[in-house]
């Protein structure tokens, strides 16, 4: 009898290691997970958030959101969570053929390893591990830490002054409703400089929003020397330099957060 070899099956999807097997490929299948979101938006200098932007891309606005969200009852973890933290600005993409406006990741510290690596594989979104405090809540006082190995470098403190309702809630559950991220997935050549992958990708989302407080809003980023964080501490520098130009917006919200990665393209 001859041996049967893996081979990859063109109608599934799969993760490294692929010779284990992978998912057929559902075109409606959604990752759906309850959230709460603390987001805090401020606008820096455009000049000093452009050095971050690749030059693929077009910065509609200078200003940058640092939001923290508290994932759980996520159905393809068999209702498990996890916590992540955003760093984004809003951009255009102006291809020869497509013309998207989304957020782009700066970067996106997860606190989980699965999600970390789907993201990363399917749709580029450029996710690293840190340990990710769930928010300490005393009502109206909010708050979470975020470290590595033990060496915080972020903080971010809310207080609940308002809950939005009537035509507020209704523009911010529209608002709501389309998170689209794009994507940059680069994959580094093997023994030599430059890349193999170099794609832009548009990933669709949204979240249900249920409730939601406005308030005030603070964050501190606590840089970090090389031995404290060796693969991190540069990211973490350049966040820190962008200036505070002014606090746009700071909300708490709930609701149930929506990934659409079937639906995720590249853009051309």
């Amino acid at each position: 009898m001859g041996k049967k070899m893996f081979r990859l099956d063109k109608n599934s999807t799969y993760m490294m290691p692929a010779h284990f097997g992978g998912n057929a490929f559902d075109p409606s299948y959604k990752a759906v997970m309850r959230s709460t979101m603390l987001s805090m938006t401020f606008e820096t200098d455009r000049q000093a958030l452009e050095q971050y932007i690749p030059e693929e891309l077009e910065l509609r606005s200078p200003e940058v959101q640092v939001a923290l969200s508290q994932l759980y009852e996520i159905n393809w973890l068999a209702g498990g969570y996890y916590n992540l933290i955003n760093v984004s600005s809003p951009v255009r993409f102006n291809g020869s053929k497509d013309h998207v406006e989304a957020t782009y990741p700066l970067v996106l510290w997860e606190n989980r390893t699965a999600p970390i690596l789907t993201g990363r594989e399917q749709t580029g979104v450029p996710k690293i591990f840190a340990d990710i405090e769930d928010l300490h809540v005393s009502k109206p006082y909010y708050a979470t830490s975020v470290s590595y190995e033990g060496n915080t470098f972020l903080t971010m403190n809310f207080e609940a002054k308002k809950e939005v309702t009537g035509n507020d809630f209704d523009a911010l559950k529209s608002q709501m409703k389309s998170l689209d991220v794009i994507g940059w997935r680069y994959i580094p050549k093997v023994g030599a400089p430059g890349a193999d992958l170099s794609q832009f990708i548009y990933f669709p989302q949204w979240m249900g929003l249920e409730k939601a407080w406005t308030g005030t809003g603070t964050f501190r980023w606590t840089e970090l020397t090389p031995m404290q964080n060796p693969r991190q501490h540069h990211i973490i520098r350049a966040l820190a330099s962008l200036p505070v130009k002014r606090m746009k917006q700071s909300v708490l919200a709930e609701g149930e957060t929506i990934l659409d990665t079937p639906n995720s393209r590249l853009l051309v």
